[in-house]
């Protein structure tokens, strides 16, 4: 069993190598392709002070990878393969790399070295220009709703074990149930933090449970985030006696 993972971790590496020999050999040509190839698979830009699993020699930004390192047993977010925190290093060869390969940039097509291709994005006014005319925030479902213009992420969530992250509520019940089903620890709902009524320091004793009873469906749909919960628990009984 080991000699397998040992031959996997061993196959992913390579195939990583290769790919970096490949972005180099076609340098200016496949700017595109170059940046989505040295870009965090969280954040999904370009590395900013990357770090790599040992284990499984996957890289991401260091911020990103925070999270994972602050559970007890964590999961690499790519692979979700358990790994060392202890075995987390800096990875100098990446960081060479962003250092000499240049790249166009997505709005003005300038070649700007990629290590550099964050700070050059957030000054760059075309880009600022095609961000600006992206399509503006619809609901899916119809809704008497007024739509705010600045709100909380309330969509997608970060696994509480393991900072998965950009998981919806029935996406982070199957990541859960597959993944942290034995866990012991006690951890705090990211669904219910991000609520207006939540307690961001509450610790559920059984947060798988709690997920399957509390989270069977989108809070999107049927709250008013500008009530508190007894209002809206009011509001709901109210309506009911009226259709009943």
């Amino acid at each position: 069993m080991m000699a397998m993972f040992r031959s996997f971790v061993s196959a992913a590496q390579l195939r990583q190598q290769q790919q970096q020999q490949q972005g180099q050999q076609s340098g200016a040509v496949g700017g595109d392709s170059l940046e989505s190839q040295f870009s965090c698979p969280i954040c999904l830009e370009v590395y900013h002070k990357p770090v790599s699993i040992a284990s499984c020699a996957h890289t991401f930004c260091g911020d990103c990878l925070q999270p994972c390192l602050q559970v007890t047993s964590p999961l690499c977010p790519l692979c979700r393969m358990p790994f060392d925190p202890k075995k987390v290093d800096k990875s100098s060869s990446v960081e060479k790399q962003l250092s000499s390969y240049k790249a166009p940039c997505r709005g003005c097509s300038k070649k700007v070295t990629l290590v550099k291709m964050r700070s050059h994005i957030s000054s760059c006014t075309k880009v600022q220009e095609q961000m600006a005319n992206c399509p503006k925030f619809m609901p899916v479902v119809p809704t008497s709703q007024p739509i705010p213009s600045n709100i909380p992420n309330r969509s997608t969530f970060v696994c509480p074990y393991c900072g998965a992250r950009n998981l919806d509520q029935q996406e982070l019940v199957k990541h859960c149930m597959e993944n942290h089903r034995n866990d012991p620890n006690k951890v705090v709902c990211p669904v219910c933090s991000a609520m207006p009524w939540g307690d961001p320091s509450y610790k559920s004793s059984n947060f798988l449970q709690h997920l399957l009873h509390r989270h069977k469906f989108s809070y999107d749909t049927f709250v008013d985030y500008s009530i508190d919960e007894e209002a809206a628990l009011q509001a709901a009984l109210a309506l009911s006696l009226s259709e009943n």
